[in-house]
C-alpha cells in the first residue's frame, strides 16, 4: 500500500506496528490517508516505562514546573496549527468552524491549565482543607493532603474530538505529574499522533510522560496496575466492558466514564413566540444539530417547549436548517461537512429509522444537493428534525441517542411533565434552559441538576457572552450521573483529584507544620 503506516511512541522510542494496519479514509472523498497498527508492540514494556521513567520525571517537578511544561505545549501546537486543520479536514470531515472547536479547544484547555497550575507554585504537595483538631487539646490533629499517584493515566478516547479528547484529558494529568498512554480511536487517529509526534520530537517532556499507541484496544486494560488511573470517553457499552474488567474490577483501578447521552433544552413554559428567548432557543438548537456535524456527546438530542408552541418551534428551526449547506469541508460555501466515517454513515442512517418509528418528520434537508461530494462515496447526512406532541407514551426518543445532526422535538403540557421527561433521558451530560425568568433557571437547575453533570442557562442578558450549550470549558465540570457514565473530568483544580490520592496525617502541629512547608492549599 501507498498510504503512510503511522508510528507508535511508546517505551521512550517511535515504534512502527507489524502488518498492515488499518487503513484511514477521507469521509468526503472516499481516498485512503494513513494507515495505523500497533501489532507487535511489547505493551508491558511500554506501560511500565511510563511508571518508572515518565512518572518519576515528571514527580520530581513542582506543579509551577509541570505547568511551564504544558505552557511550551501550547506554544509547539500552536506554531503547527495549519497542518492540524489539513488533517482534520482530510480525516474528520470537518469546516474549518468546526475543525476550531476541537483543535483551538485542546489547546485553550491546555493554556488554561497551565495557567492554573502556576498558581500552584513551586510544590509537590497539594493540602486538602484545614487542620482538624482530633481532641481537646490542639497539639494532636489531622491533615488531609494529596499525592500524585506513583502509576500511569491510560485514556481511551472517542473519535469526535481527536485534539480536544487528548489534551483535555491529559492536561490535568501531566500537571499532576501522571504519565499519559494515549489510545486515540482509529477513525480519526491521525490528529492525536501527529500533535503527539510535535510534542515529543520538541522535547519538552521527560521521556515516557506521553506516549501514542494506535489502532487496537486489545491488551491495554490488561497492562493496568493498581495505582493506574484508566479514562474512557465513548458508548455506554464498551464503558461497561472497562468496568468490569479484571483491573478494575480486582485491582481497584481508578476509572473514569464519559458515555452517550440524551442532553436536552428546555423552553420556559411563560416564553412568548416573538420574544427574545425563544429565538435563542432556535438558534442553539440550530447549531448544536450541525457543529461537527451532531457528532458531539454534549449536543442538544431533545427540545422541550410547551406545546402551544410546538408548532411555530418546528416551523423556526426547519427554516434555519434549510440554509445549512452540506458537503465537501473545502469549499468555502459548505456550512457542516461529514460525519467521520462511512461506519458511522450506516449507524445515523439506522439510527434515524429507528426513531421515526415513534416521531414526525419536521425538516429532513437529505432530498438537497451536496456541495462537491457524492452521495454515494460520502459519508455526508444533512440536518434532520423529527418531532412527537405525544413524548410521554414514547420509548426510544428517551432511549436511543442518535450520533448525527439528529434532533427531536417534544411538546409538553406543564412544566413538571417537562422534568419528568427530561428525567426519562435517565442521566445526561448537559442541558440548557431558556428563559428571561432568573427564578425559575434556578428552580430548573435545583430539579434536574441531579440528572445532568452542567446546567446552561441561556437568556437575553447573556445572549452575546454564554459559552454554548454544547461546548465545555474547562473551568465548568464535564461528565454526567448514570447512562453518561457517571464520571467527572475538568473543573478546573477539580481535575487534579482523579489524578492524587488523598491521604490523612494524624501527627503532631510540628509535623503538619514540616508537611505544609513542601505543600500549596488545593483551592477550586
Amino acid at each position: 500500500m501507498n498510504t503512510e503506516l503511522l508510528q507508535n511512541f511508546a517505551a521512550g522510542r517511535w515504534q512502527t506496528g507489524a502488518g498492515e494496519g488499518t487503513t484511514l479514509f477521507d469521509p468526503v472523498l472516499g481516498t485512503a490517508l494513513v494507515r495505523v497498527s500497533n501489532a507487535g508492540l511489547d505493551l508491558k514494556e511500554a506501560f511500565e516505562f511510563a511508571r518508572l521513567q515518565g512518572g518519576t520525571a515528571l514527580r520530581a517537578l513542582t506543579y509551577k514546573q509541570r505547568a511551564a511544561k504544558l505552557e511550551e505545549i501550547v506554544s509547539v501546537l500552536s506554531e503547527n496549527k495549519a497542518a492540524y486543520y489539513d488533517i482534520a479536514t482530510a480525516n474528520s470531515g470537518t469546516t474549518t468552524r468546526d475543525s476550531a472547536v476541537d483543535i483551538d479547544g485542546g489547546i485553550f484547555t491546555l493554556a488554561t491549565y497551565a495557567k492554573m497550575g502556576a498558581k500552584l507554585g513551586d510544590h509537590t504537595l497539594l493540602l486538602d482543607g484545614e487542620r482538624i483538631r482530633m481532641g481537646k487539646d490542639p497539639l494532636f490533629q489531622t491533615q488531609h493532603f494529596l499525592t500524585s499517584t506513583p502509576g500511569v493515566a491510560l485514556f481511551i478516547n472517542a473519535f469526535n474530538f481527536p485534539s480536544w479528547g487528548l489534551w483535555e484529558k491529559a492536561a490535568p494529568a501531566l500537571l499532576s505529574g501522571v504519565p499519559v498512554i494515549i489510545k486515540p480511536a482509529t477513525a480519526t487517529a491521525w490528529l492525536t499522533q501527529r500533535m503527539v509526534q510535535d510534542v515529543v520530537n520538541a522535547n519538552i517532556l521527560p521521556l515516557g510522560a506521553l506516549s501514542v499507541i494506535c489502532g487496537s484496544s486489545s491488551g491495554l486494560m490488561d497492562q493496568l496496575e493498581a495505582f493506574d488511573v484508566v479514562s474512557f470517553t465513548g458508548s455506554a457499552d464498551t464503558g461497561r466492558i472497562i468496568r468490569s474488567h479484571p483491573a478494575v474490577a480486582e485491582k481497584s483501578v481508578r476509572c473514569n466514564i464519559e458515555a452517550d447521552s440524551l442532553n436536552s433544552a428546555l423552553l420556559d413554559p411563560n416564553t412568548q413566540v416573538d420574544s427574545d428567548v425563544f429565538q435563542l432557543l432556535v438558534a442553539e438548537v440550530v447549531r448544536e444539530m450541525t457543529v461537527k456535524s451532531g457528532q458531539k456527546c454534549t449536543a442538544i438530542r431533545r427540545i422541550f417547549v410547551p406545546a402551544t408552541l410546538y408548532q411555530a418551534t418546528a416551523e423556526a428551526i426547519s427554516a434555519k436548517l434549510k440554509k445549512i449547506t452540506v458537503g465537501n469541508p473545502r469549499n468555502e460555501a459548505v456550512r457542516m461537512g461529514a460525519l467521520v466515517s462511512q461506519e458511522q454513515h450506516q449507524h445515523v442512517l439506522s439510527g434515524i429509522a429507528t426513531l421515526k418509528q415513534e416521531a414526525e418528520v419536521l425538516f429532513d434537508g437529505n432530498s438537497g444537493e451536496l456541495i462537491e461530494a457524492d452521495k454515494q462515496i460520502s459519508a455526508c447526512v444533512a440536518p434532520v428534525l423529527l418531532g412527537t406532541q405525544t413524548p410521554e407514551s414514547a420509548h426510544v426518543l428517551h432511549d436511543i441517542e442518535v450520533f448525527g445532526p439528529v434532533a427531536t422535538l417534544m411538546a409538553y403540557q406543564d412544566i413538571h411533565q417537562a422534568y419528568r421527561l427530561i428525567q426519562r433521558g435517565m442521566g445526561s451530560l448537559v442541558m440548557s434552559v431558556y428563559s428571561d425568568d432568573p427564578s425559575f433557571i434556578a428552580q430548573t437547575s435545583v430539579a434536574l441538576g441531579a440528572h445532568h453533570g452542567r446546567v446552561h442557562a441561556i437568556s437575553p442578558d447573556v445572549a452575546s457572552l454564554h459559552t454554548g450549550h454544547g461546548n465545555v470549558m474547562p473551568m465548568s465540570l464535564h461528565g454526567g450521573p448514570a447512562r453518561a457514565g457517571g464520571g467527572e473530568e475538568l473543573g478546573g483544580l477539580r481535575a487534579l483529584n482523579f489524578y492524587h490520592r488523598r491521604s490523612a496525617l494524624q501527627a503532631s502541629t510540628s509535623a503538619l507544620d514540616a508537611l505544609a512547608q513542601t505543600a500549596t492549599p488545593l483551592i477550586y
